[in-house]
């Protein structure tokens, strides 16, 4: 008798886990609740999502008890779930609440993806009419996705040992992450740590702005607020302008946690908590990372000032603020540079294809990825004067292996041909319906989803609206969301005939 035939993927034991994330993850609509409550709101749309969520992951959880074996097969399987039940949960306030610009089940969605994603595209047109506590859950949903919810449950349940660092690969951005210790709850406890307190720190400081006068619009309700989705990378604003309103102080101040919540955390562990600040000099990507911002700011601000668009302080200020701001992916506009000239334009789009660091909030390709593509191509070109050479890539002083040289050639032809394929569906779908879609529109506004950066331009610009677009766009720019911020590859393998195979 010949033995049953299984699927190369424990998918039972998968669901068990993401069933035990969504209980978990339930257990936030508390924050909102309390904030609802506080300011005289109706907390019911908070404790009904929570109460499903919770039920139904426990559920979940329960029904797929017994044996199981968790590697990194599994891995990508519940990472990539969980992403996609986190947004559900995240759009059951909205659509609970009775908000008129949240009422349609898919705007919700894209909504709740965008925060979990920490991508800051939105469907509403005026952010302002939104309560205090279902916006201050849409800024909530962007800080956990941040450093979120994997690493979250790193610390919570200690059963993510078996398997659990496969599982911090797949939501750490970048080909590779070191290893802050040998045990993974420990790596995810120590970035947590950092992580929310340079949350409580920018708070202190945004608020102590508005305290001083510096800052009359800075109350402690916008530092919390732009805290929570400044540090993950986000950009969900409180105001129709995002930054546009706060002084200068505060712009400036939001520039520099950007700048940090883009570097790597591991690196930032390693300068800030074990007094090592020295290592940012000698890591090539960090180095590469402020060289790509100061040309990028550059390149904007010599146009800004050139043009007379905006001068003296005022001009640098948007320059480095924006550059820095759609690099990190982050999204927040300090002006609306949708209307900037062509040059800016398309500095800024060249931008969101950059990202941030390894190992930090920020989504996009990654500078230690086009860091390690020009080693490519250099040792390329040099092997072409002298085959007989054999030239290892280096990074940082260490070798590099070939396996992942060719993970990160595949991920950025992955990434340009799935960025390629969104744009042209973009296009093709506002022509069919008569939406006013230009091709810089179309290419920015795959670009912003994919790479998790947030606006566009033209009608998805800072100051714009995804809404316009039609159910089909919507559908694949949530598509292109959950994609980038997953960073292609486990959706992929998921797509594979041999991933699903039976053993």
């Amino acid at each position: 008798m010949s033995r049953p035939r299984l699927l190369a993927v424990d998918v039972r034991g998968a669901l068990n886990l993401v069933g035990a994330l969504t209980k978990y993850l339930s257990l936030t609509t508390l924050l909102p609740a309390a904030v609802a409550i506080g300011y005289g709101e109706p907390p019911w749309p908070f404790l009904f999502a929570g109460a499903i969520a919770g039920g139904v992951g426990l559920g979940l959880e329960r029904s797929t008890r017994g044996r199981s074996r968790l590697g990194s097969r599994e891995g990508f399987l519940v990472v990539s779930l969980t992403w996609l039940v986190a947004a559900a949960l995240g759009a059951l306030p909205f659509l609970l609440s009775g908000e008129p610009q949240l009422d349609r089940p898919l705007d919700a969605y894209f909504e709740a993806m965008s925060g979990f994603t920490t991508t800051g595209a939105s469907v509403l047109t005026n952010v302002e009419e939104i309560s205090r506590s279902l916006l201050l859950w849409r800024q909530f949903t962007q800080w956990l996705g941040g450093i979120g919810i994997i690493v979250l449950a790193l610390a919570v349940l200690p059963r993510l040992r078996v398997g659990g660092r496969q599982l911090l690969e797949s939501e750490m951005p970048g080909p590779e992450i070191e290893s802050l210790s040998t045990r993974i709850a420990d790596t995810a406890r120590r970035v947590w740590w950092l992580y929310l307190g340079l949350t409580m720190a920018l708070v202190a400081i945004l608020a102590g702005l508005g305290l001083s006068g510096v800052d009359d619009e800075m109350t402690l309700y916008e530092a919390v607020a732009h805290a929570l989705t400044t540090l993950p990378t986000g950009g969900f604003g409180t105001r129709l302008t995002s930054l546009e309103e706060f002084s200068a102080a505060a712009q400036w101040t939001i520039a520099l946690f950007m700048l940090l919540a883009g570097a790597n955390f591991a690196l930032m562990y390693q300068a800030f908590v074990r007094r090592r600040p020295h290592v940012f000099g000698r890591d090539e990507e960090f180095r590469l990372y402020l060289g790509l911002l100061a040309l990028g700011s550059v390149v904007i601000g010599v146009q800004l000032l050139a043009d007379g668009i905006a001068t003296g302080e005022a001009g640098v200020r948007h320059a480095v603020f924006q550059a820095v701001s759609i690099m990190t992916t982050t999204g927040f506009a300090s002006t609306d540079f949708a209307t900037w000239p062509v040059l800016a334009s398309m500095t800024l789009v060249g931008l969101m294809f950059v990202g941030g660091s390894a190992g930090s909030t920020s989504g996009a390709v990654k500078v230690v990825r086009h860091l390690l593509l020009g080693k490519i191509l250099r040792r390329e070109l040099d092997q072409t004067v002298h085959p007989e050479v054999v030239l290892p890539v280096r990074l940082n002083r260490r070798v590099v292996d070939e396996r992942t040289l060719r993970a990160v050639m595949s991920f950025i032809l992955l990434y340009i041909g799935i960025f390629v394929i969104g744009a042209a569906l973009l296009a093709m779908d506002a022509a069919r319906t008569g939406l006013e879609l230009s091709v810089l529109d179309a290419v920015a506004a795959a670009a912003t989803t994919l790479g998790n950066v947030g606006p566009g331009f033209g009608i998805a610009g800072p100051y714009g609206s995804f809404e316009p677009f039609s159910d089909f766009s919507t559908f694949v720019m949530i598509g292109l969301m959950w994609v980038g911020r997953l960073e292609v590859i486990p959706i992929v393998v998921l797509a594979s005939r041999h991933y699903w195979r039976t053993v």
